[in-house]
């Protein structure tokens, strides 16, 4: 079959692009990107001589015919015996249009992590990466890389966000669930983890850094957050965060942070980026974060 009428790349000048009529070759070039119109045929007495026409047809036509029935071209060898080159033997094969470009992603579209039991997204900060290799399930990002440990267990990573609903508590309250958590948060991050071993050393004392309301994806929270001191190491930080869920049951939501402390470990503001970047998976403009006006669940 034959391709519709179109520009095409011309088989002589590849750096040109030709009008196929839909049944040849016409004299019609232009660079590529040039507008898309059709050109304007020429008719006789208007642009041209009708000789002129007919001339540029057959012209046309011998082209197409030679390319059809070439079979085979010969061609001389280093000893001076004739070789072949195979060429079309049943037809020329119709010019490929060009196919349109894939739009790239916008620079500007944000990368984000989907927590779907809670129904929010987080934003994916550079240096941070999906979890990988990661036991705990509740994980939703991590910095990207591991080192050795200080103290017991075999690897250690620099920063990691948890998001979990809470369940079997007596209060709602997400500023009781924060300051209830707190501990529990900083035991499991630098004191002793699931395997019984101490990767930090121990925990050794711990300062309030930060505590109050935050607006969370357009919910009122809480957040405590802990800088702690561990027996090996730069010690850390820890950071205990509640909110109603905006999807469900509205239950709370617990997001912990646990960032280690010292050069190494990730931009203390990053916990506060992450927080106001987290979304709804349903709204990606609602949002919230530290300094955002608090009302009630909405």
């Amino acid at each position: 079959m034959t391709p519709p009428p179109g520009w095409y790349r011309d088989p002589h000048a590849p750096h040109l692009e030709r009008w196929w009529d839909g049944t040849a070759w016409t004299e019609h070039r232009r660079a590529p990107g040039a507008p898309s119109a059709p050109p304007v045929p020429t008719a006789g007495g208007t642009g041209g001589s009708g000789r002129a026409k007919t001339v540029a047809l057959t012209t046309a036509a011998a082209v197409l015919v030679a390319a059809i029935v070439t079979g085979a071209v010969v061609l001389g060898g280093d000893d001076g015996a004739p070789q072949t080159r195979t060429g079309p033997t049943t037809g020329t094969t119709a010019p490929t249009a060009p196919s349109p470009s894939t739009p790239e992603p916008s620079a500007d579209d944000p990368v984000v992590v989907e927590d779907e039991l809670n129904g929010i997204t987080f934003p994916l900060l550079d240096g941070w990466v999906r979890p990988r290799h990661v036991a705990d399930e509740d994980v939703v990002m991590t910095t990207d890389g591991t080192y050795d440990c200080p103290g017991e267990g075999s690897v250690c990573r620099h920063g990691l966000v948890v998001s979990r609903t809470v369940t079997a508590r007596d209060t709602v309250s997400p500023e009781a669930l924060a300051k209830d958590d707190i501990s529990d948060a900083a035991d499991a991050a630098f004191d002793e983890d699931s395997l019984g071993q101490r990767p930090y050393g121990g925990l050794e004392s711990h300062e309030v850094v930060k505590s109050g309301p935050v607006a969370v994806a357009g919910r009122a929270g809480y957040l405590v957050r802990w800088r702690v001191t561990t027996a090996e190491g730069p010690g850390g930080y820890v950071q205990s965060m509640v909110f109603p869920s905006s999807v469900g049951t509205e239950s709370p939501v617990l997001v912990r942070y646990v960032f280690d402390a010292g050069e190494d470990g990730p931009p203390l503001a990053d916990m506060d980026r992450i927080t106001r970047g987290i979304r709804p998976v349903t709204d990606g403009v609602t949002g919230g974060g530290v300094g955002s006006s608090v009302g009630p669940p909405g």
